[in-house]
Order: structure tokens, then C-alpha cells, then sequence
């Protein structure tokens, strides 16, 4: 059985309105450790347009669609790889060097987001706390919480609100003067992330460009020099020490002064002081995925390598992703050395791709969902925002597509799935470029809208 992806038939109707959110905000009563204000991705009812199975409705004549894309895509010179594939029966409908690997680009976080839920699952919450140190002193300790920010929440934003450094401060001063401490010195403790903080492949501009923040356990915003500010990429060098910077700054704040200290370990069963934890796991899939998160899908790959008992780095990551995958069976054609997607080594074929999507929207795996419901929307929102599917030439797959997009220089990558003319559910992957000349990813816009409208059922639904 596969996901009846009912919000991609809601966008046909509401065109012109404000795009339905995913995922409700949810309040959570205030407990120990205080979570990031974001309840598990669900579906909500009310959004739900009653529909057949997918599966039931007529596969569409490969030969049709394959005469469709084979016009779009050009002659064989064109550097396109591409699949199109049943998303109940994972039957093939079109393939161009579909086994193929490319530069997959930023749908790398495919990969990722399905090994996440699928290794440590849905519901795990990543968390940041203070402890008591040696000699008096206190230790941040950071658990890879890539949402740990100092910016107060903003209301009505649709956003999730992110773990608070304001909070764990605010925890840490009261417990501290309640045993008389009104001064004290800050350690840091990073050491649950090892190995390099950029990654084999990636180019020496990522870092000072804003494209990343070096990866480190513990960070306040991303590592943002100035996090209120979108139109400020630039990232702090050393985000652990900024972090115990800014922590110690708010503790003074909040009646107990504080100075930052040193790196160290902090010791196992050291009375906790105050903790903060982020949002669940689906959630930070479904952000990354719709708005192309490169420090939480840095983040996403090293929880799934602690959950697999292996060290938080690089290397240690791409295997423990590649294994949560292979135990999934969709682990062929895949190579990664980063969750993000930013290194230009990654390799992923256009049907590896294809076939995580078919399995993240299968009922028999509610726990992918989010990966599924992360995936931005044709026209609407994310990284499929306006201008994307807004041409004539795309805009049949405006709403009725769900794609992962991927770019780097000389690549252009789009995976996702849509709703045939005839409401058949398939799934897609287009891969343009080989990093070297112009891409137009307008050209896959234009090949996911002919998949959505060819209305050229006439096979059987072969088990659907």
C-alpha cells in the first residue's frame, strides 16, 4: 500500500491561497529537560481530501511517457540521467542511465532523512544540557542539537521553535542560586562529535560563504555571526567556543556571573543543572528537507551514527547512514560522504533515489513519513517556491509534484514523486549535469510536470 498524499490535491484547489501547514504547533506542558515546542509530524484530518488508492488508478503507458521525456530531455549527448518508477509496484516506466551514479547534490538528504527515521526514529529528541564540573564549575554540554539558538521564538511564523540557550540559562541560574552559587565559570564539553568539522569533498569556500557552519556538537545558531539577519551568511570559526561565550553572557543576565572557560569532558553522572532538547526528529527532517538544511542534515547523519554505536564523524556517519539504509533494502547505487549533500565525491543513481521515496511513502513504513511530508512543494513552498514550476512549460506539476531539489556547480537534481493526470502515485529522479558547465533546472521543473500530466493510463495496475 502505498501513502495516499492527499496535501498534494489540496494545493490544485487552493491555488492562490496561503500554502496548508505540515505540522500544527502543538504546546507542550513544561517539564525536565524543557523540549523545543514541536509535537511528531502528523497529517492533520482536516486537510485530508478524501481519494482512491493511487495504487488502483491505471499505470501509465511507458511508451507514452518515455516518447514525453525523451522529447524534453534531448539527444543523447544530453547530460541527464533519469527514472521514473511505479511507487506501489516499483516498476520501472522510464529509464535513462538510471543506474548511472551522479552528483546527487542536496538530494544526498534523501538518504539521510530516511537512515534517521528509520535508525533512531521519529520521536528522538537531541539534548543540550549543564552539569556540574570540577573545582566548582559548571559544563555546557552539547549533544549535536543543531536548533539550539539564542533568538527569542517568534509567534505565527510556522516555524518550529527551536531549542532555547535563553532557556537552559534560566534553568542553570535558578539551580545555582538555590545552592548559593552567584559566580561561576563556564567549561564546554563538544567532544560527542570527532574527526575533521568540513568533510571530504567539500570546497574551501562552503565555510566562509555561510553554505555550512564548520560541524561541531555544540552550536548556537548555526554558528551565525548574526542569525537575525537572512541576508548575513557569515559563520564564527569555532562555534563551541561562541556557544560558552553567549551562555555564559546569559547566565550573568540572569543573576549569577558567569565567564567562559575551556574545553573538557565533562564526567558521566554529573549532576545536571538544566537541559533543553529539540524538536523530534520528524520535525527536523521535515525542516531540512524542505528548506535544504545543510547544518541539521550534518547533524540528522551523526545522530544515526551514535544510534549504530559508531563515532559521531564524517566517515563514521556515511556508514552508518549507508547501513541503516541497506538494512531498508534501498541501499545499492548509494555512496555518501556527508548528509548534507555538499560534497562533490557523492554518488547516488537516479533509481536509488526513486526507490527511497517509494518506500518513505509506503504505509508499511509510517515511521519515513516525514520524509515524505518534508519534501517541498511544486510552486509552493521550500526550495519548489515560486519561481520554480511557474513557467508555462512547468506549471502542470505546480501542487501535483513533491521533490528534493539539489544544486551544486554544474548540477542540478530534483527526487521526489507526483500524481499522474490519472492519480497514479509515481516516483522520479532527475539528475542534470556533471559539474562542469551551465545546468537549467528549469529542464527537470519541465520533466516532473510531464510525468504529473500525462494522463496515458492504459497499463494494468499490475498488483496495485
Amino acid at each position: 500500500m502505498v501513502l495516499s498524499l492527499s496535501l498534494l490535491n489540496v494545493f490544485t484547489v487552493t491555488a492562490g491561497l496561503a500554502v496548508a501547514k505540515l505540522t500544527p504547533d502543538r504546546h507542550l506542558s513544561p517539564q525536565p529537560p524543557s523540549v523545543a515546542a514541536r509535537d511528531l509530524v502528523r497529517v492533520p484530518a482536516s486537510l485530508a481530501i478524501p481519494a482512491a488508492d493511487p495504487a488502483s488508478r491505471p499505470l501509465p503507458d511507458a511508451s507514452t511517457l518515455a516518447g514525453r521525456l525523451t522529447d524534453l530531455i534531448g539527444g543523447p549527448r544530453a547530460k541527464i540521467n533519469a527514472v521514473v518508477i511505479d511507487a506501489a509496484t516499483r516498476r520501472p516506466l522510464f529509464e535513462r542511465r538510471a543506474d548511472r551514479p551522479a552528483t546527487p547534490a542536496s538530494t544526498t538528504k534523501l538518504v539521510t532523512s530516511v537512515a534517521a527515521l528509520a535508525s533512531v526514529g521519529p520521536a528522538h529528541r537531541i539534548t543540550t544540557q549543564v552539569v556540574q564540573g570540577a573545582g566548582g564549575r559548571i559544563v555546557l554540554v552539547g549533544g549535536g542539537d543543531p536548533t539550539l539558538t539564542a533568538l527569542p521564538a517568534r509567534a505565527g511564523d510556522g516555524r518550529p521553535r527551536w531549542a532555547s540557550l535563553l532557556g537552559l540559562a534560566q534553568q542553570t541560574a535558578t539551580a545555582l542560586k538555590v545552592s548559593g552559587v552567584r559566580q561561576v565559570h563556564v567549561d564546554y564539553d563538544a567532544s560527542a562529535y570527532q574527526g575533521p568539522r568540513t568533510a571530504a569533498g567539500w570546497k574551501p569556500n562552503y565555510v566562509p560563504d555561510g553554505e555550512v557552519a564548520p560541524v561541531s556538537a555544540l552550536a548556537v545558531d548555526e554558528g551565525r555571526v548574526s542569525p537575525g539577519d537572512s541576508s548575513k551568511r557569515t559563520r564564527v570559526s569555532d562555534p563551541p567556543a561562541a556557544a560558552v561565550k553567549q551562555f555564559a553572557q546569559l547566565l550573568s543576565e540572569n543573576g549569577v556571573s558567569a565567564k567562559p572557560g575551556r574545553r573538557t569532558t565533562a564526567q558521566k553522572g554529573a549532576v545536571r543543572l538544566g537541559a533543553v532538547q529539540s524538536p523530534p526528529m520528524s520535525v527536523l527532517v521535515e525542516h531540512l528537507m524542505t528548506e535544504s538544511d545543510n547544518d541539521v542534515a550534518e547533524a540528522v547523519a551523526r545522530q544515526v551514527a551514535l544510534k549504530l554505536g559508531r563515532p559521531a564523524t564524517f566517515a563514521d556517519a556515511a556508514q552508518a547512514v549507508q547501513q541503516a539504509v541497506a538494512k531498508l533494502g534501498v541501499a545499492e547505487g548509494v555512496s555518501v560522504n556527508d548528509g548534507s549533500g555538499l560534497s562533490t565525491r557523492n554518488r547516488i543513481t537516479p533509481l536509488a533515489l526513486a526507490r527511497l521515496t517509494s518506500l518513505a511513502a509506503d504505509d508499511e513504513h509510517p515511521e519515513l513519513r516525514s520524509a515524505v511530508t518534508g519534501l517541498p512543494v511544486a510552486g509552493f513552498s521550500g526550495t519548489l517556491g515560486l519561481p520554480r514550476f511557474g513557467a508555462a512549460s512547468s506549471q502542470a506539476g505546480a501542487g501535483m509534484v513533491r521533490a528534493k531539489t539539489g544544486t551544486l556547480a554544474g548540477v542540478s537534481t530534483l527526487a521526489g514523486l507526483a500524481y499522474d493526470a490519472d492519480g497514479r502515485l509515481l516516483a522520479f529522479a532527475f539528475m542534470a549535469g556533471d559539474g562542469e558547465g551551465p545546468v537549467d533546472p528549469g529542464k527537470l521543473d519541465q520533466l516532473a510536470a510531464a510525468v504529473a500530466a500525462c494522463g496515458c493510463g492504459g497499463a494494468p495496475s499490475a498488483g496495485g
